[in-house]
C-alpha cells in the first residue's frame, strides 16, 4: 500500500475524531434543552474538552513516548470509544462533562500521534500535503459528520450521535489495526524539555499566532446554531444546510492551505488566509439577518479559517524539525486551550452582550493573529528597510 493511501486511512480516522469533537457546537442548543441549562453554560462543555485536551495531551504523550506508534493509536481509539459510549448511556450534565473529558484526552493522544505519522510516512517535499490530508479529515468532519449529527439529533436523539461515534470507533480500530505500518516510539522527553522550547522566542510567538488565531475562530464556531436559528432566522432544515456548506468550504481551504504551503511557502499563505478570515467574520456581521447571504459567507469564512490549519501545523515543525512529535503536541494544546478560551469569552459575550457580538470579538482575535504573523515573518521590517532605502536614495539625489 502507497503511503499516500496510508495517510488517507489516517484521515478516515480522523474525520471521525473531529466528528466527536466539533458536533457539540452542531447540537448546542438541543443539548441545553435536554438537560435544562442555557446555552452559553452548555458551551462549556467545548471549554471542558478543550482544557483536557490542552492540559493532558503533553503529559500523556511524553508518559507513552516509548509505544510503537501504531499501538498508540489504538489504544487511544479504544478510550475514546468507552467515552462516546458513556455520553450515550449516562445521564446528566456532569456525566456528559466526564465523558467529554475521557473524548478529549484519548482524542488529544490520537491527532498527534496520526500527525507525527504522517509526517514521516511522507517525503520531506511532501509533508506539507500529508499534514493536510489529515487536516482534511476533520474537515471532513464539519461537512459530513456535524451537519449529518445535527439531522440524526432532530430526527432522534442527540445521544444516539454518540452512541453512533462509539460503534464507528471499532471499525475505526480494524482499519489503523489492518492499514498503518508500526512505527517505533521516541526516546521519553520529559514535559521540563519539551517547555525548553518556549525559551525560543520564534516558537512562543508562533504559538501565540494559534492561540489568537484559534480563539477568535471558536468564539463565533461555538455558538454558530444558535447564532443561524436565532439571528439569521434559520429553519432545523436550513441550519443543517449550512453547516454542511461550511463543511465543504473547510475541505476546499484545508487543501488549499496544504496545496500554497507546498508551492508558495507557508509565509505569505498563512497570513493572507488569516487576514481573509478576519474580513469575512466582520462582514458576517454585517448580514447576519439575510439566510440568503449567510450561505456565501459561511463558505468564505470557513475556506479562510481551514486554509491556515496545515499552514501553521508546517510552520511549527519548520521551527524545530528535531522535535516534530513536541511541536506538534504543544500546538495542539495550545489549538485546544484556545478553543477553551473561544468558548468561554464566547459565552460572556452571549449572556453579557448579544449573539450577534461574537463575530465581531472572533475577528479581533484572528487579526491579531494576522499582524502577530506579519511582523514574525518580518513583512513590517521589509517595508520599514524599503522606506528607508528610498528615503536615502531620496536625499542621495538632493545632495547630489
Amino acid at each position: 500500500m502507497s503511503y499516500n493511501l496510508k495517510i488517507y486511512m489516517l484521515a478516515l480516522v480522523s474525520f471521525l475524531v473531529g466528528t466527536s469533537e466539533f458536533i457539540i457546537a452542531g447540537i448546542l442548543d438541543k443539548v441545553s434543552d435536554d438537560i435544562g441549562v442555557s446555552v452559553a453554560a452548555a458551551g462549556q462543555l467545548i471549554t471542558v474538552f478543550s482544557l483536557a485536551y490542552g492540559f493532558g495531551t503533553p503529559f500523556l504523550m511524553a508518559a507513552a513516548a516509548k509505544v510503537d506508534r501504531k499501538k498508540l493509536m489504538l489504544y487511544a481509539l479504544s478510550i475514546f470509544i468507552i467515552g462516546n459510549i458513556a455520553a450515550y448511556l449516562f445521564s446528566g450534565f456532569g456525566a456528559l462533562i466526564v465523558s467529554r473529558v475521557i473524548v478529549a484526552l484519548s482524542s488529544g493522544v490520537f491527532v498527534v500521534t496520526a500527525l507525527t505519522v504522517a509526517a514521516k510516512l511522507a517525503p520531506v517535499e511532501k509533508q506539507g500535503s500529508a499534514i493536510a490530508t489529515l487536516v482534511m479529515g476533520f474537515s471532513t468532519a464539519l461537512i459530513v459528520g456535524v451537519p449529518l449529527g445535527r439531522l440524526v439529533a432532530s430526527a432522534y436523539d442527540w445521544k444516539v450521535v454518540f452512541g453512533g461515534i462509539g460503534l464507528l470507533g471499532l471499525l475505526a480500530l480494524l482499519l489503523i489495526a489492518s492499514t498503518i505500518p508500526k512505527t517505533d516510539g521516541e526516546q521519553p522527553v520529559p514535559l521540563r524539555d519539551q517547555l525548553r522550547l518556549l525559551k525560543n522566542p520564534k516558537i512562543v510567538v508562533a504559538l501565540c499566532i494559534t492561540f489568537f488565531w484559534i480563539g477568535g475562530y471558536s468564539i463565533t464556531y461555538t455558538y454558530i446554531s444558535p447564532f443561524l436559528l436565532d439571528i439569521t432566522g434559520m429553519s432545523e432544515k436550513f441550519v443543517s444546510i449550512a453547516l454542511l456548506a461550511f463543511g465543504i468550504a473547510s475541505l476546499i481551504g484545508s487543501k488549499l492551505g496544504g496545496f500554497g504551503t507546498d508551492r508558495w511557502g507557508f509565509k505569505r499563505t498563512l497570513v493572507t488566509g488569516m487576514l481573509f478570515h478576519a474580513t469575512w467574520l466582520v462582514v458576517i456581521s454585517f448580514a447576519a439577518h439575510s439566510p440568503g447571504l449567510m450561505f456565501p459567507l459561511l463558505m468564505l469564512w470557513s475556506f479562510s479559517a481551514w486554509s491556515s490549519g496545515p499552514t501553521q501545523q508546517y510552520h511549527l515543525i519548520s521551527l524545530a524539525p528535531e522535535a516534530t512529535s513536541i511541536m506538534l503536541s504543544l500546538n495542539s494544546s495550545v489549538v485546544q486551550l484556545a478553543m477553551a478560551a473561544g468558548a468561554g469569552i464566547g459565552g460572556i459575550v452571549v449572556e453579557g452582550f448579544s449573539l450577534t457580538a461574537v463575530t465581531w470579538i472572533g475577528a479581533a482575535g484572528v487579526a491579531v493573529a494576522a499582524l502577530m504573523s506579519a511582523a514574525a515573518f518580518g513583512y513590517f521590517r521589509v517595508g520599514a528597510a524599503s522606506r528607508a532605502a528610498h528615503k536615502e536614495a531620496g536625499t542621495g539625489k538632493i545632495s547630489s
